[in-house]
């Protein structure tokens, strides 16, 4: 069994900054890919950002030069810098895993994170 933990979403002004973490636990024995997901009232999940094992990152043209993504091995966490914040992030974020273990290949998602950013 794997879990992912988010934690660090919360109500900012436009302009300001967060920081999300995502905490991967349980019968790991290596993490591939790594991914930050939102979505917002009434659309449709889409991706933010990823990471894969080598720390290649991918972005949404949306938050490109905006947002970090970044990872923790040793830890087995993700974490999602996200600075220059405007009114249209605020979504509920996921984090989103792919990892192996004892039963193989899964994919794991976290129970999400509410970001909030007010003009």
């Amino acid at each position: 069994q794997v879990d992912l933990v988010e934690s660090g979403g919360g109500l900012v002004q436009a302009g300001g900054s967060l920081r999300l973490s995502c905490a991967a636990s349980g019968s790991i024995f290596s993490i591939n890919a790594m991914s930050w997901y939102r979505q917002a009232p009434g659309s449709k999940r889409e991706l933010v950002a990823g990471i894969n094992s080598g720390g290649n990152t991918n972005y949404a043209d949306s938050v490109k030069g905006r947002f970090t993504i970044s990872r923790d091995n040793a830890k087995n966490t993700v974490y999602l810098q996200m600075n220059s914040l405007k009114p249209e992030d605020t979504a509920v974020y996921y984090c989103n895993s792919n990892v192996y273990g004892p039963d193989g290949h899964l994919e794991v998602w976290g129970q999400g994170t509410l970001v909030t950013v007010s003009s």
